[in-house]
């Protein structure tokens, strides 16, 4: 097993992502600006935005890119989001479109609008 840091985020007792087995599992991204130590400014889209790039982020330091997610988990506070959503992930994986579950859940934490885990496999050494 191995252990991913791709992101500045001091969050609780987890591994932004782990490698195991060839698969990369990411954990929850929200949609933080780390330069600044704050969630994203903008609405669900530049948020959805922000915490894809934070899950790409982990991606890289991995040596993976977005096209080697197989699955994304995101988490909406309110399905009236969706369409918004949507159209920020649709833009980020274009073409790719790997399997995707939506969770609509209560208050997501910092008020967020969006997070987002994802699965990846890993490309051959």
């Amino acid at each position: 097993m191995r252990f991913i840091n791709g992101s500045t985020s001091k969050g609780g007792h987890y591994s932004p992502g782990v490698v195991s087995h060839g698969t990369l599992y990411i954990s929850g991204q929200l949609p933080m600006d780390h330069a600044a130590g704050r969630l994203a400014e903008g609405g669900a889209a530049a948020q959805t935005k922000a915490a894809l790039e934070n899950v790409e982020r982990i991606l890289l330091a991995a040596g993976a890119q977005k096209e080697n997610v197989v699955l994304c988990r995101v988490y909406v506070p309110d399905v009236a989001l969706w369409d918004e959503v949507n159209a920020a992930y649709a833009a980020f994986f274009g073409a790719h479109k790997p399997a995707r579950v939506v969770v609509p859940t209560t208050t997501l934490h910092h008020g967020a609008l969006v997070e987002i885990e994802a699965i990846a496999e890993l490309p051959e050494a």
